[in-house]
């Protein structure tokens, strides 16, 4: 019996392994993977010519927007640019108007997700002040894990006291389910941010004096504490500082069930590169120093930066105080937003690191693919090319080069520090549980988007 879809002639990569040959897709599951000539015939049969199959990539910290945001971006504008870069699966953040607070938000959410979606995606609740009981009602409604946000975010959200946390913690370690932080000491910030608007330093440059490393590895350092506490699953979103690397490292050795992210560009830029494209790096860390970027590198490759995810946050040129090439049209940082577009650029800036000998590609595949779907408790339904997963693919052409061009990106606003990169190895084909949703980097799916349910 034909599988519907085998993508064959090419190299299958996972974590531990590559080899040559392809997968067959039925019913939206893998069906069958090995060499071409063990694989079933397909109702359709994509022959992709050496180039290399990956499980289908995660990205873990989207902001998609909706609802109550959507001149920023949606479901639809999102997916599509997650689709063209590569993307099959994304984690949404609570940080919407109104946010994702309580249960029927999140059912609200799930709605709007899988009416516009071209990928699945999962959904984070918030924990606010004033939100403790929700937590386990949100699980139920489907939640894929909370957040709180201890630094400023868009939209200001009031992020619970010390007081508030010993419910919080306690309550997310019963739902089983992983609690994200975005770390960053608001009493910290707030004094450094003070001090340089009262010397008149308001170019873009001083951004990140403004939240300083200790900023992060003082609120990571917090949150350990009350995760070992109350046994609560802890995730460090945007993690870009070298001492809250080595502290989620010395964790993970103590037992804690601890992971962290890093990004593109806390891996490939630095708070200098702010003074040519201005507001278009402004992001929630900030960028740092080299030093600690190589940190972070490390930490991808021996395991204790555990996944990569782009922080996609668009927004229209005018918040971000800025053109497409930088030029800042506001007379400070400080009047500028935070966030940029990543969803579509983050695949091909990383495997241009894989081609120069950073990371390699089944590394990639780990920290793109297989530990993302196992922080948010989906694997191995996703993030693995395994007899029964999903169809799940992201095929990309390691040779083929190509310059961002902000122009052409598909989310709704393209704010970006990107454009005018070149770039090496390019994701040419992305299919979401067997539905050919991107070819040669045009979206040509439907939105059959799901949300996630975890595994536990």
């Amino acid at each position: 019996m034909a599988a519907d879809l085998v993508i064959k002639n090419g190299w299958v990569v996972t974590p531990d392994a590559t080899f040559k040959g392809g997968v067959a897709i039925s019913g939206e599951k893998i069906v069958a993977i090995g060499a071409d000539d063990s694989l079933p015939q397909g109702k359709e049969e994509i022959d992709v010519k050496g180039k290399h199959i990956l499980p289908g990539l995660f990205d873990g910290h989207v902001h998609f927007r909706e609802p109550g945001m959507t001149h920023k971006e949606d479901f639809a504008t999102g997916s599509t640019a997650a689709v063209c870069g590569g993307i099959t699966t994304v984690v949404d953040m609570p940080n919407t108007v109104p946010p994702t607070s309580d249960a029927e938000q999140v059912k609200v959410k799930k709605e709007l997700g899988e009416a516009k979606s071209l990928v699945d995606f999962g959904i984070t609740g918030v924990v606010v002040q004033t939100n403790t009981k929700d937590i386990l009602p949100m699980a139920a409604a489907g939640a894929i894990g909370y957040k709180i946000f201890f630094g400023e975010t868009i939209g200001n959200l009031p992020f619970p006291d010390d007081g508030m946390c010993m419910e919080a913690f306690d309550y997310i370690a019963q739902s089983k389910l992983p609690l994200g932080i975005h770390a960053e000491n608001r009493q910290i910030m707030a004094y450094c941010t003070n001090k340089l608007k009262q010397e008149n330093k308001n170019d873009a440059r001083y951004w990140e004096a403004s939240r300083p490393d200790i900023c992060e590895a003082e609120s990571v350092h917090h949150a350990l504490f009350f995760a070992e506490t109350f046994g609560t699953k802890l995730h460090v979103f945007h993690m870009s500082s070298k001492q809250a690397a080595y502290m989620v490292r010395d964790a993970k050795a103590r037992g804690l069930r601890v992971t962290a992210e890093t990004g593109p560009h806390y891996l490939l830029r630095e708070p200098n590169d702010m003074d040519k494209v201005g507001s278009l790096l402004k992001m929630n860390p900030p960028v740092r120093t080299q030093d600690h970027a190589e940190v972070l590198w490390q930490g991808l490759r021996e395991g204790f930066v555990d996944t990569l995810a782009t922080d996609h946050s668009p927004h229209t040129l005018d918040e971000k105080g800025s053109d497409i090439y930088g030029k800042l049209t506001k007379p400070a940082i400080w009047d500028c937003i935070s966030g940029f577009c990543g969803v579509e650029t983050g695949v091909p800036l990383i495997l241009t690191e894989v081609n120069k000998g950073r990371l390699t590609l089944n590394q990639y595949v780990k920290c793109a693919s297989e530990n993302p779907a196992k922080v948010w408790q989906v694997y191995p339904k996703k993030g693995a090319i395994r007899l029964g997963s999903d169809g799940d693919i992201t095929v990309v052409d390691m040779d083929k080069e190509a310059t961002i061009d902000v122009n052409k990106l598909h989310s709704k606003n393209k704010p970006s520090p990107w454009h005018g990169w070149k770039v090496k190895g390019m994701p040419v084909l992305t299919v979401v549980r067997g539905h050919v949703q991107m070819r040669d980097g045009e979206p040509c799916g439907k939105a059959i988007g799901k949300a996630l349910k975890p595994l536990v």
